[in-house]
């Protein structure tokens, strides 16, 4: 079943006090192209991010974001050992010059300045970049869940609209042949009334009449619509990423309906065409959400 190139998805994981949040959002692109929000220490994990992204995603303007977080606290206390003791042989010259009492007490010199300050915990790496390839895989596991609803809606709406191009060729199908006849008995009113009443060659208007039908042949611009269409419906149900194909498909489609309508020589032949050319262009509209 074809996926829609739209998404999101989000997972979260953790590893020996590393926690790691990812969110995965995609829109619409040609290709695919994965944009990474990552925390600092993070960065050295982008090239392996991005390599992940697309082994999942074959298109689609994917956004990656990464947030970090820790069980343990993300600070400790660091104790300058040799300004304590500055401080305490400081203390206690000051003790005995000025004759006090007491001792030099360890609540003294640890609220010093400077002697205890808070550090930001070390990142552990590895344990960051296990979370956050666990946390990247849900999200990516949400997002193409989500993608692959999408796509079924518009593999309905896309076989719907497949019927109804099918519909009007098979109009155009009974209309040409008409516009054959239409055009012979015109031609041969044309030449009675210019001939004054002669009877007009029958050779000569056969062969005109021949000559208009091979302009006017769309049988061949319909078989190979069918053929587009059969293909179409195909890719429908195919779990590859079919999106260019089907927006070449598209394409080959228009053309076939540009030919339709040049040789279109009544109203009805005319009026199917524009419908037709509608129908084509809805199609086309739908296609660019394909993966």
């Amino acid at each position: 079943m074809i996926r829609s190139m739209t998404g999101f998805g989000a997972g979260r994981s953790s590893a020996s006090g590393e926690v790691v949040e990812a969110e995965v959002r995609s829109v619409n692109h040609k290709f695919c192209e994965v944009k990474a929000r990552l925390p600092r220490e993070l960065v050295p994990l982008e090239t392996e991010l991005v390599r992940q992204v697309k082994d999942r995603l074959a298109r689609g303007g994917v956004e990656v974001t990464l947030r970090r977080s820790a069980t343990r606290g993300t600070t400790v206390p660091r104790v300058d050992i040799e300004l304590a003791a500055a401080y305490a042989r400081a203390f206690g010259e000051v003790r005995e010059r000025l004759g006090l009492s007491g001792g030099v007490g360890l609540s003294d010199v640890l609220a010093a300045d400077g002697v205890v300050t808070l550090e930001d915990r070390a990142v552990d790496l590895e344990a960051a970049g296990t979370a956050a390839m666990e946390a990247l895989g849900l999200s990516l596991d949400a997002l193409v869940t989500m993608r692959e609803r999408e796509g079924a809606a518009l593999a309905r709406d896309l076989e719907g609209r497949l019927v109804v191009v099918e519909g009007i060729a098979a109009r155009l199908a009974e209309i040409t042949p008409r516009s054959v006849e239409d055009y012979r008995a015109r031609l041969h009113e044309r030449v009675a009334e210019l001939s004054r009443g002669l009877a007009p060659d029958p050779a000569r208007l056969a062969t005109e009449v021949a000559l208009f039908a091979d302009r006017t042949d769309v049988t061949e611009e319909l078989t190979r619509l069918g053929s587009h269409l059969a293909q179409m419906r195909q890719m429908l149900g195919s779990a590859e990423p079919a999106g260019r194909k089907m927006d070449f498909l598209v394409q080959e489609m228009h053309r076939e309906a540009n030919t339709v309508g040049s040789k279109s020589q009544s109203v009805d032949a005319s009026s199917a065409v524009v419908a037709l050319k509608a129908e084509i262009e809805r199609i086309r509209e739908q296609v660019q959400n394909v993966e």
